[in-house]
């Protein structure tokens, strides 16, 4: 967590943010996209209980957390973090363990209870035709920029990032330490038993968020300073500066 807010102060540096929010738990799910505003606001709203954007939503989802509570029971949901300002081009397609979007898969799987993780809309575009999920390149004059004129692939294609905001979304599962314990095995008598109850939490989705967040900003400002370099944080702007001029330039 620590290297995680290193990376964010560093991104913040060079106008890049990463931020996270709740869009499920339980049966409950945020039916709308965010707006990157309303994402910002709940970030800095301590007194939310699950970072969810939407008001009424949220208010579904604690109460889908205190059924399950009351139950004895757990609850998973889904995270999404989205890091705004990264320029096209960091990151690579050169080998397979190398891509960006490989190293962000990896990072938020390799946080507990994390089953599955998305780039963008990769579970809906799986079950789409190609002309539904492409997004389309187009040049903006004003920006000098290419840009696309949606971001189903989630800011990233062939591993490199394409200026579009970068889109991860990660799959809790419901912890398994339950106050109605399931059934186990003694490693002793191998005779059946019920699990150990010491404590439990009942949603943990939004600390989940928080971590998600820390590990792609750790991900993207390692792939940041790699393109980038220096030894120096003035030196790094340097380059980085010089880069956006040649994207002006182009």
């Amino acid at each position: 967590m620590a290297a995680g807010s290193l990376a964010k102060l560093l991104l913040k540096q060079f106008g890049i943010s990463v931020l996270s929010h709740t869009i499920a738990v339980g049966h409950v799910r945020l039916e709308r996209q965010a707006t990157w505003d309303e994402i910002a606001a709940i970030c800095d709203n301590l007194e939310s209980p699950l970072r969810c954007v939407d008001a009424e939503t949220e208010a579904k989802m604690k109460a889908e957390v205190d059924h399950v509570h009351r139950a004895g029971d757990t609850v998973g949901g889904t995270f999404e973090v989205i890091a705004r300002g990264l320029p096209p081009g960091i990151g690579t397609h050169v080998q397979w363990d190398e891509k960006l979007d490989a190293k962000l898969a990896r990072a938020v799987m390799s946080i507990q209870a994390v089953k599955a993780v998305e780039i963008g809309t990769g579970i809906e575009s799986a079950g789409s035709f190609g002309s539904e999920v492409q997004d389309e390149i187009r040049y903006d004059r004003a920006s000098k920029r290419f840009n696309r004129s949606s971001n189903r692939a989630g800011g990233l294609e062939g591993g490199i990032t394409n200026g579009e905001d970068v889109i991860v979304r990660g799959y809790l599962k419901p912890i398994s330490t339950l106050r109605r314990p399931l059934l186990t095995a003694d490693m002793s008598t191998k005779e059946e038993v019920k699990a150990a109850y010491e404590r439990s939490d009942v949603c943990v989705v939004p600390a989940g968020g928080v971590v998600g967040e820390a590990m792609v900003a750790f991900e993207l400002a390692g792939a940041f300073l790699e393109k980038f370099g220096g030894d120096s944080l003035e030196e790094t702007r340097r380059n980085f500066e010089g880069y956006q001029r040649q994207l002006d330039n182009f």
